[in-house]
């Protein structure tokens, strides 16, 4: 499931966090993302009947993006994306249980992380991935200073406070990939206001990826 994910990572390094998102809203703002060259979303489950948008949004982009939720806190919540379809387990803490449970279930695991033991314990429980969160707090000599002890190629996504104006400063720093929240979408976002920003987004990071 790493090899997964660093595929998608190496597509387009984005993921668009889809937080407020309602079933009815979800599938035309995905398809507004895929457009522009998105390749993984996420429904954070503090969303309005997040598993029913998965369970939308899967049944029309399960071949062409890897798809999952956000604030995933427990083993249940685990199953139950996979129940409604979703691959990809994104959380904001380090809990090796919520980890292991995405790894028993052939899931992609990507904790969040604010420290280098937290990054050391999620691995040691299987992540296939970390997200630096609040990337806020954890600027891009932070992110340079964990890429120098973490495991070559071990995917970092900087995820809180992301725009088109730091995403440069992080990517230089060696973060493999990006969460987009807020400056993406947010509840009630038209489509057209929605592929505006990713357009801009996906713009920015080709200019930085290798040609």
């Amino acid at each position: 499931m790493r090899d997964l994910l660093i595929s998608h990572l190496n597509n387009m390094p984005l993921i668009g966090i889809l937080r407020g998102v309602t079933p009815d809203e979800a599938v035309d703002t995905v398809g507004a993302l895929y457009a522009a060259g998105f390749r993984m979303v996420e429904v954070p489950l503090n969303s309005p009947q997040p598993l029913h948008s998965i369970e939308k949004i899967t049944t029309t982009y399960a071949d062409q993006m890897l798809i999952g939720a956000g604030t995933v806190l427990t083993t249940q919540q685990v199953a139950d994306v996979r129940s409604a379809g979703g691959q990809l387990i994104v959380s904001p803490n380090t809990n090796p249980d919520v980890i292991q449970a995405s790894v028993e279930q052939n899931l992609v695991s990507v904790p969040g992380v604010a420290t280098p033991s937290e990054a050391f314990s999620a691995i040691a429980a299987g992540a296939h991935g970390i997200k630096a969160f609040p990337a806020e707090m954890i600027t891009p000599a932070v992110i340079k200073s964990w890429k120098s002890v973490l495991p070559k190629d071990f995917p970092v996504l900087a995820v809180g406070g992301i725009d088109t104006a730091n995403i440069p400063a992080y990517w230089q720093a060696g973060a493999n990939g990006f969460g987009l929240g807020g400056s993406l979408y947010k509840a009630g976002k038209s489509v057209d206001a929605v592929s505006a920003d990713a357009q801009q987004f996906v713009t920015a990071m080709r200019n930085l990826m290798p040609a």
